[in-house]
């Protein structure tokens, strides 16, 4: 094969890369260990529904996209799924019978078996195990590649995936000595350029047009982490308006080995290779029994929304009517759903209000001591203001110090060969420590100075704290005290502890943000601007950070309460003891009425700190007396939202494309790590070890895993998370939310695809109608009438 320059590509050679790049975009990103945010493992498939998306997984992963169909039995046989909801999945997505349904029930189906790679082919006629082999050796050279500060020789920087990893192959024994051979001067003949490398790789393969984007799939479905953390490189640069090769470069790599083993092992697997290769060359179409599992999984969806309409049917609890007596804006995660109640039955007059966790804040935090910043705010967003600690000048220099010494200390620890000697020397200093961490006896926690934010004048911070006060519907009847509740979570030995922390703040606490916006609210300047702008904040109302510790259901407040504000610490406290008896039923070892969540949270030992959003299945933007008083068990996020007061609907199209999509990724991880933990859940987190600082290997694995740990999502019994896709309930006029979704058909195509269902609750709080196909129907009576038993 003779391959054209760049700028000679022909039609073939152009629709085999494009293909590629096509099949990247399938690979979901996996963001580092320091700030985990939650991640739509279907990210690239959302233009498809369920079943064909089924298709393509089974064929690239061996991946089911549902639960297997004992998961379906189960509910089932507990009357949770009932004939109501399959006549209404019927309904929606015609084309098969009730009694069809109703066998499939009593049926199991095998795990899907992804096409054979050319290492697999080359195992069996072999003896030898090829896919193990390719995963080490990549895995080796990877971890240094991507290190992010924890090898105590990092890789060379500055060389793009490709180059590095073909310097290191063309030196790699390893492959020959285990039967290979001649791979190093097949690694060394390549061509200089990853996307020619890739094309002399199809060539030798016998990959055509046709097939390239499902046979890249397929193997960078096989590089497992690999490809995520490589996908995530390239999510980065798309934010600053760049682009990135990694995955391609990935792809490439892992293309010249199998086309290796093809040459050495030809005799025995060609034929069969030609015949994947046609198969990868089709499309991959639903089978009749993946149709049958996305009408049953829609079904188990309507079963949910049939519960969640009788739940927010109950009874209401009203607040009291005039000054709230505390007011107190919470993150719309679901952990807070339990503690919003729960402080709101602690006195009628309290009044909670719902908002992410940023609180409107896109900031870049620069923490005392650092040399860079951070990015709290979600990750589809880009950083607009900047913060750091409002320190003293006098004695911001030596904190500054200070704090860089203990970065120092805490790297000398844990450095590859340091920490080796820094056991040695200090070992026995430690045994205070180790004992007083074993017994849940640990020190407070250092909080940073306030942050400031910086670069914006008088009239600037203004105009933004208007916003984000009209975006969050409090505008008027300001209570005394308000407090703006970040939320985190406090953990020992958790390399993931970044996953339960606030995923609107881009995986890190929402201290920052909480007392940022706290600070610009009780600017008396800014307020005398604000009431020229129709908001006006009385003179005794004063703006709180405060953050919730989501393991220990604990409110710290950041500045101390007036001499006549006792209750509101009472409150608070009291708030926490009800939600830690309500998380305790769910919790092993909780103790009674939840006594030991504090102390488990601090167990270096402990697999579950917290259930973190396990559960989640419903995402609610309405007025707080929508949902007020009912029992929504921690598994809604609630936004507050007016559509009265929303002029113009700005404020509903941001929540409809910005906290829907991260509630959608949050939905759809724990769904897929429950549906498809062997490649979108992160395995035993008994087993984990860090690699590079920015993933876990799992025991002696040579890819990171990605997703949530299987001790998040299953109590040892059974899952913790049911998986089902997130119902979005809004009440807003139906013409509104359409011209939205006009407008955004990116976010429309989560809809019209089934990623998410779209729900439209009635002024009287009833689930009142669905959007269905781009039309909206009857919530329970779409074409009931339609459907036979038969």
């Amino acid at each position: 094969m003779k391959l054209p320059s760049h700028s000679n590509f022909d039609r073939p050679f152009l629709a085999i890369i494009e293909g590629a790049r096509r099949a990247a975009r399938l690979i979901p990103p996996a963001f580092p260990l320091s700030a985990t945010v939650a991640v739509n493992p279907y990210l690239g498939h959302t233009g498809e529904d369920l079943a064909q998306v089924g298709a393509k997984l089974a064929r690239a992963g061996g991946l089911r996209v549902t639960l297997a169909r004992a998961g379906f039995r189960t509910a089932w046989e507990q009357g949770q799924l009932t004939c109501d909801d399959l006549r209404m999945a019927l309904a929606l997505r015609p084309g098969l019978t009730l009694a069809r349904l109703e066998a499939a029930l009593t049926e199991d189906t095998p795990d899907p078996d992804p096409l054979p790679t050319v290492a697999e082919l080359a195992a069996r006629a072999s003896g030898i195990d090829w896919p193990e082999i390719v995963a080490a050796r990549i895995g080796a050279w990877a971890a240094g590649y991507f290190d992010q500060g924890q090898a105590l020789w990092p890789a060379p920087q500055g060389r793009s995936a490709y180059d590095a990893w073909r310097a290191f192959a063309s030196h790699d024994l390893t492959p020959e000595i285990m039967g290979l051979r001649g791979f190093c001067n097949h690694v060394a003949d390549a061509p200089d350029t990853a996307s020619l490398a890739l094309l002399w790789a199809a060539d030798q393969l016998g990959l055509g047009a046709e097939g390239a984007e499902s046979a890249a799939h397929r193997w960078l479905i096989e590089l497992g982490g690999w490809a995520q953390v490589a996908r995530w490189k390239l999510w980065q640069a798309e934010l600053d308006g760049q682009s990135d090769d990694t995955v391609t470069d990935f792809l490439a790599l892992r293309m010249i080995w199998d086309a290796a083993l093809l040459a050495q092992y030809h005799d025995q697997i060609a034929q069969e290779w030609q015949q994947i290769m046609a198969v990868h060359a089709t499309p991959a179409m639903p089978c009749h029994q993946m149709e049958i599992d996305a009408l049953l999984q829609l079904a188990l969806e309507l079963a949910h929304q049939r519960g969640l309409q009788d739940r927010l049917a109950a009874p209401v609890q009203t607040g009291a009517r005039g000054r709230p007596s505390l007011q107190a804006v919470f993150c719309i995660d679901v952990r807070s759903e339990r503690y919003r109640r729960a402080l709101e039955s602690c006195d009628a007059a309290i009044q909670t209000l719902g908002f992410a966790g940023f609180f409107g804040l896109p900031l870049a935090h620069k923490p005392l001591g650092a040399c860079g910043h951070e990015a709290h705010l979600p990750v589809l967003l880009n950083a607009a203001l900047e913060t750091s600690p409002d320190t003293d000048p006098r004695t911001a220099h030596v904190a500054q110090i200070t704090a860089r010494a203990w970065r120092a200390w805490g790297r000398f620890k844990l450095a590859a060969v340091s920490s080796f000697a820094f056991v040695e020397a200090t070992g026995p200093l430690y045994l205070g420590k180790i004992i007083r961490d074993s017994l849940g006896l640990h020190s407070k926690a250092h909080v940073e100075p306030a942050p400031h934010i910086t670069g914006l004048d008088l009239a600037q911070r203004a105009e933004l704290a208007a916003k984000i006060l009209r975006a969050m519907g409090l505008t008027q009847d300001f209570a005394p005290v308000v407090l703006l509740v970040g939320h985190g979570a406090h953990v020992t030995n958790n390399p993931h502890q970044s996953a339960l922390q606030c995923g609107a703040c881009g995986g890190h606490s929402g201290e920052v943000s909480a007392r940022a916006l706290a600070g610009l609210l009780n600017d008396a300047a800014l307020r005398a601007i604000l009431t020229q702008q129709g908001i006006t904040i009385p003179a005794d109302t004063r703006f709180l950070g405060a953050m919730h510790d989501t393991t220990a259901d604990h409110v710290a407040l950041y500045e101390p309460l007036g001499p006549d504000q006792a209750a509101i610490r009472r409150w608070l406290d009291q708030a926490g003891a009800l939600a830690r008896s309500e998380r305790a039923t769910s919790l092993p070892h909780a103790g009674e009425k939840g006594c030991n969540l504090p102390a488990r949270a601090l167990d270096w030992a402990e697999t579950r700190p917290e259930w973190g959003l396990a559960g989640c299945s419903a995402f609610i933007a309405a007025p707080r007396d929508a949902s007020r008083g009912r029992d929504l068990a921690g598994r809604a996020f609630l936004h507050d939202y007016d559509w009265q007061r929303d002029t113009g609907f700005g404020t509903l199209e941001l929540i409809l494309t910005a906290p829907v999509v991260v509630a959608s990724w949050i939905s759809l991880q724990y769904y897929g790590s429950v549906t498809a933990p062997q490649a979108f859940g992160a395995g035993n987190k008994l087993l984990h070890n860090v690699v590079g600082g920015f993933g876990v290997f799992e025991g002696n694995g040579h890819a990171p895993r990605t997703g949530l740990a299987w001790q998040s999502v299953h109590d040892g019994v059974r899952p913790l998370h049911d998986p089902l896709r997130l119902s979005v309930i809004v009440r807003a006029p139906s013409g509104a939310v359409s011209a939205i979704l006009d407008r955004h058909p990116q976010v429309r195509a989560l809809f019209d695809n089934g990623w998410l269902h779209l729900i439209l609750m009635d002024d009287e709080g009833r689930l009142a109608q669905r959007y269905h196909q781009g039309s909206w129907q009857g919530m329970w009576s779409t074409g009931l009438g339609a459907v036979t038993a038969a």
